[in-house]
């Protein structure tokens, strides 16, 4: 493989794969608050949140770390604006002392704070506009949760970037990624460049998924698995991946390391490789190579979607984490595009309802797909092109299941925001 896309995909894992503290929706309100505070140079007397649907989607139900168990849209303002570092980017909040917790519990007792609807398109969609002795400063973030497309004090814009209202914009080197080359990069590439991007990702999921397993998280589905249906290495995948997605879901201070925007697709994509890795008893080297696989898949799959949507991100992150331990197993291009192809035709379409404790059920249905896909294919059986949704050859499946979940499934979105509105 020539350097330079050996490079081009060590670049994406470096952007894909950073450590977010709790659900990121909420975590990109508090970031967009810290912002817009160190600009105003205060704290806020009014303060003016507008989010998209899909934003109020994920951030409704689910714990905000370091509030005291607080949930919403309100709770996620206030860390950031009250304890928040915005330099800390997706670990704004996580230097909350109790003293700030009880600071962030008087502002809110007295808040002026005003929720609107954005006007785009966009799934992601989110500003923070904040007012103090006739001063202001505005901060817009766009498309994925650190996309800073504007900073604007009173009425000079101290930063500004292009972008579009009609849709998201999918970075450039994107483009590159095809499940062949993901393969043979993981083949290629120097294991030393691979392991500081990949050894934070084992740290740090493999330990919230066994802190999710020692307490009492969330509806508990990873210890539900284990106790249920034993400790293989295959109940044991999805249990510890589950376990994962329930602490972060009930606001476990922990960090994870995400995928393409999401800790429980950064979970799914990783603690299973880990698990089948480790049962295995292959080298280090090997798991971080199928770990390549599984995060270059994950982000792939999630290209075409886009960062927020109908389609329940856990799907993807499944059959990158079939495509892994496939890798694991020996599996290269061949055994590698039918573990996904096959994953895809069986879970696709699994709706996203947002950030909550259910997610960690979904989780453990993603990765019950991955390893399904993968076993399918060993036994020499497989979905062909015309079963469903599946289309003759890995990258037209991809693009054909991309363009179910962006385009159409918009309608399925809408009504799923307006049923959890309503409720």
């Amino acid at each position: 493989m020539e350097e330079k896309l050996l490079e081009t995909y060590l670049d994406i894992l470096r952007e894909e794969l950073v450590p977010a503290m709790g659900c990121t929706e909420p975590i990109a309100i508090a970031y967009a608050a810290a912002l817009a505070r160190d600009t105003l140079g205060a704290m806020p007397e009014r303060s003016v949140l507008t989010v998209s649907g899909n934003i109020v989607k994920n951030v409704k139900s689910v714990v905000v770390p370091n509030t005291g168990g607080r949930k919403g849209m309100r709770s996620a303002l206030a860390a950031g604006l009250c304890f928040g570092r915005a330099e800390r980017e997706l670990e704004v909040i996580a230097e909350a002392r109790e003293e700030d917790l009880a600071a962030m519990d008087a502002w809110l007792g007295s808040a002026d704070i005003t929720i609107r609807e954005a006007e785009s398109e966009l799934p992601f969609d989110l500003a923070v506009e904040l007012f103090a002795g006739g001063e202001s400063a505005y901060v817009h973030i766009v498309s994925h949760h650190t996309n800073v497309v504007c900073v604007r004090k009173n009425s000079e814009t101290l930063r500004e970037e292009p972008w579009s209202a009609e849709a998201d914009s999918v970075p450039e080197n994107r483009a590159s990624l095809n499940v062949e080359d993901i393969v043979c990069f993981a083949d290629s590439v120097d294991v030393k460049r691979l392991q500081p991007i990949l050894q934070r990702q084992i740290d740090c999921n493999m330990a919230i998924a066994e802190a999710g397993l020692k307490g009492g998280y969330g509806a508990e589905i990873g210890k539900i698995l284990l106790r249920s249906y034993g400790n293989s290495v295959h109940n044991r995948a999805k249990a510890m991946a589950a376990a994962g997605s329930d602490a972060r879901m009930d606001g476990c201070e922990m960090p994870v390391v995400i995928n393409s925007g999401s800790g429980n697709q950064g979970l799914t994509a990783s603690v299973p490789v880990i698990i089948y890795g480790r049962e295995l008893g292959v080298s280090e080297s090997t798991i971080f190579r199928a770990l390549a696989v599984s995060n270059l898949v994950t982000i792939h799959l999630k290209t075409g979607i886009g960062s927020l949507s109908a389609y329940c991100g856990a799907t993807s992150a499944g059959a990158g984490a079939g495509a892994g331990v496939c890798y694991l197993y020996g599996g290269r291009f061949q055994e590698i595009a039918h573990t996904i192809v096959n994953a895809l035709a069986i879970n696709s379409g699994m709706i996203c309802d947002g950030a909550k404790a259910s997610c960690a059920a979904k989780i453990a249905s993603a990765v019950e797909a991955g390893m399904l896909g993968m076993r399918m294919y060993m036994h020499d059986s497989q979905f062909y092109g015309g079963d469903g949704i599946v289309v003759e050859g890995v990258e037209n499946t991809i693009r054909a299941v991309s363009t179910i979940a962006r385009d159409g499934m918009r309608g399925t979105d809408k009504e799923v925001i307006r049923l959890m509105m309503g409720n």
